[in-house]
């Protein structure tokens, strides 16, 4: 490879890229955001597997997918920043969190930090007092 720019992307000769074994780079190469391709992808589990979820909730209308996820037995980890500006609507996306996670699946609701939400599937359960765990005495 040359030294030089081509399309905003920097190539930088290396003499021991050369002499590596593998996959040659080639300048003209296109690369796809598989996330763009594929939103919806599905992920292939086996028993006892779960899906860590991601999500920020902006408004109540997304929470249909919150308790999709816990009830198909993921892990969803929520920020709600953006409801909490919104007072009344947030302690109705709380409120309606808590009944049907921890209601009517078993599941159990976490805070972490300020603004987000661990949801918790029914076959898991979040421990007080993990994080100190390290630095107290041993049990005799």
């Amino acid at each position: 490879m040359e030294q030089g720019k081509r399309d905003n992307v920097q190539w930088i000769g290396m003499p021991s890229a050369a002499e590596a074994e593998g996959v040659e780079i080639v300048e003209d190469a296109m690369f796809h955001d598989l996330t763009e391709l594929y939103p919806d992808a599905p992920v292939p589990g086996s028993a006892g597997s779960m899906v860590i979820h991601r999500a920020v909730l902006h408004d109540t209308s997304g929470m249909s997918e919150l308790f999709d996820w816990v009830a198909q037995g993921d892990l969803v980890i929520v920020e709600l920043r953006r409801l909490m500006e919104r007072k009344i609507e947030f302690a109705d996306a709380v409120s309606r969190l808590q009944s049907l996670i921890e209601g009517d699946l078993g599941g159990q609701l976490v805070q972490i930090g300020d603004e987000r939400l661990l949801l918790l599937p029914s076959s898991m359960r979040g421990m007080r007092g993990v994080v100190d765990e390290v630095f107290s005495p041993p049990h005799d």
